[in-house]
């Protein structure tokens, strides 16, 4: 499968079927969102910078709500949490996504507010590929994430969701996430930075350790 990076917490991903989906695309938010096209769009919430359905071509699939969902021959879940930590009381709910495309789980995270907890986990595993935000405020910040990839243990961690250059939101750089991972106590985890766009291959991704991938956004 190939995923590329559109920007804060969009991406497309292609299965190799040519199956296409796009995760939650943004509005203004200081830079434009690519063009592109899909098969499905999934919505984690409905706040401006996350649900510019309008802006994706190819009349996909709106899929914006909990359940289980099948386009194109990808698996798609949708499944409730928590913009915030008080269960919705400050900014509502999110919804996470989990994707099955060429054999590898992926797990878009939304706008995750809510910590990690053993009951989301048991919603959440297995995941091969996990995107979370890491950018804090508005979402989990970067310890918190960093408590979710502990937990969950993915083969790849894609950040998202932090302050880029022509952002205009107000939120951490994703050197505040990765700085926590420059200690001996995870020597096994290794970050690398990207282009815009990457191929995985199931038998690429490896249960031992984890890959951190700091991706460049589309233009």
């Amino acid at each position: 499968m190939k995923i590329r990076y559109l920007g804060h917490s969009c991406f497309m991903f292609t299965e190799s079927t040519g199956t296409s989906i796009v995760t939650d695309p943004y509005g203004d938010i200081g830079y434009r969102l690519p063009q592109v096209s899909a098969d499905a769009v999934t919505v984690s919430h409905g706040h401006y910078d996350h649900n510019n359905v309008k802006a994706v071509g190819g009349s996909p699939v709106v899929i914006d709500k909990e359940g289980k969902y099948e386009v194109g021959g990808v698996v798609i879940k949708a499944m409730k949490s928590y913009h915030d930590n008080v269960s919705g009381a400050e900014r509502g709910e999110n919804l996470i996504f989990k994707f099955r495309m060429d054999g590898i789980e992926v797990c878009h995270m939304g706008d995750i507010g809510e910590e990690c907890s053993s009951s989301l986990l048991e919603l959440l595993l297995p995941v091969h590929v996990l995107l979370l935000p890491v950018g804090g405020n508005y979402t989990i910040d970067a310890e918190q994430a960093k408590e979710y990839v502990d937990r969950i243990m993915p083969s790849v961690v894609i950040p998202m969701h932090y302050k880029t250059k022509g952002l205009e939101i107000d939120i951490d750089k994703v050197d505040e996430f990765i700085d926590l991972f420059d200690d001996d106590e995870v020597e096994e985890e290794e970050v690398e930075e990207a282009g815009s766009e990457i191929e995985l291959l199931r038998d690429d991704l490896t249960e031992e350790s984890t890959k951190i991938i700091v991706m460049e956004r589309a233009k």
